[in-house]
């Protein structure tokens, strides 16, 4: 069969609408493919990112940098949307205005 008809799988990656806005994930966790390429991005190697995230496999994680590799730019604009300091800012009450707030 050729490489062009195999239908790419990730045993260890789904999409969850109740986690991560659907975004995938490694299954049975809740830690983000995004997350595994943001660690790679910083230059982590992979004994690095297992040593942080003991609790996962390295098959669970090779899976999730086979789907980061296949899905790069999705993954890459998702990590960048969740790293945007001043969206985040955005979305936080500034401390002057929690006094009004709890008031």
């Amino acid at each position: 069969m050729t490489s062009a008809l195999q239908a790419k799988t990730y045993p260890y990656v789904d999409c969850d609408p109740e986690i991560a806005d659907g975004k995938p994930i490694i299954a049975g966790t809740r830690i983000t493919v995004r997350s595994i390429a943001g660690y790679y991005q910083m230059g982590m190697n992979t004994d690095e990112i297992l040593t942080t995230l003991a609790h996962l496999t390295p098959s669970q994680l090779h899976s999730a940098l086979a789907y980061y590799f296949d899905h790069q730019v999705e993954v890459d604009s998702d990590l960048a949307a969740s790293s945007d300091v001043e969206f985040w800012k955005s979305q936080v009450t500034p401390r002057s205005n929690l006094k009004s707030l709890n008031s």
